[in-house]
C-alpha cells in the first residue's frame, strides 16, 4: 500500500496557538482532551480549566454538560485531533442540540503524538471542520495560518454556537509535563471556583 501524503498545510506552533487562544478566554471555562492538548493548555494554567488526562473521545461530552450546566458562561474544549476521532459522535449531539455557548477546538497535527508519532486519519483527509458542519454547527471552520488564528480567536468567545475551529499546527513535541495531575484535586479546585467553596459545605 502506498504511503498518503499528509494534508499538514501548516507551519502554526500549537502551544504558542493555544496561549494566544486563552490569552483572550474572560471567564470562560475550558476543558482539555487527553494528551497533549492539556499539555499545552497547561502552560497557562487557570482554575477555569478542567484537565482530562484520561477518557479518550469524552472532552467534547464534558464540555456539553458544563455547557448546558453554566448556559451564562462560554465553554470550550481545547482538544486533538486523534481525541476527536475516537469521539465523533459528540459533534452529532451536539449540533442537534444547537448549544450556543459552546466552542471546539481541535488541534491537529495528523499525529497520535502520545503513543509514537502515527498518522490520524486527517492526514488522510478526513475533514473534522466539515463533519461539524455538516452536523449543524452554527460555524466551523479549518484554520492554517497565523493571520487566520487571529481572526477566529474572537469567534471562539463571541459567537453564538456551537462554534467549531480545526487548527493545523505543526509536529513539534514539547516535554510532556504539567504541574496538575491529580484528578481529585482538578475536580475539586475547579468546582470550588466555578460555584464556590461555601457550596459545598
Amino acid at each position: 500500500m502506498a504511503k498518503r501524503a499528509f494534508n499538514r498545510i501548516t507551519t502554526i506552533d500549537r502551544r504558542a496557538a493555544v496561549k494566544q487562544i486563552l490569552a483572550q478566554r474572560g471567564d470562560a471555562l475550558v476543558v482539555t482532551g487527553l494528551g497533549s492538548s492539556s499539555y499545552d493548555v497547561g502552560t497557562v494554567d487557570h482554575p477555569n480549566t478542567f484537565y482530562l488526562w484520561g477518557g479518550m473521545g469524552g472532552a467534547c461530552m464534558i464540555g456539553v454538560g458544563l455547557a448546558l450546566a453554566q448556559p451564562k458562561r462560554r465553554v470550550l474544549v481545547i482538544t486533538g485531533d486523534g481525541e476527536m476521532l475516537m469521539g465523533l459522535g459528540s459533534l452529532a449531539t451536539i449540533g442537534a442540540e444547537k448549544i450556543k455557548n459552546l466552542s471546539i477546538v481541535v488541534i491537529d497535527n495528523e499525529l497520535y503524538s502520545e503513543t509514537g508519532m502515527q498518522p490520524t486519519h486527517t492526514s488522510r483527509g478526513v475533514d473534522l471542520a466539515g463533519i461539524a458542519k455538516a452536523a449543524g454547527f452554527a460555524l466551523s471552520d479549518t484554520i492554517g495560518t497565523e493571520s487566520g488564528l487571529k481572526s477566529w480567536i474572537p469567534k471562539l468567545y463571541n459567537t453564538p454556537g456551537p462554534v467549531f475551529m480545526a487548527l493545523k499546527v505543526n509536529a513539534s513535541r514539547y516535554p510532556l509535563s504539567i504541574r496538575l495531575r491529580d484528578g481529585a484535586h482538578i475536580k475539586n479546585r475547579f468546582r470550588e471556583n466555578l460555584l464556590g467553596a461555601k457550596a459545598f459545605d
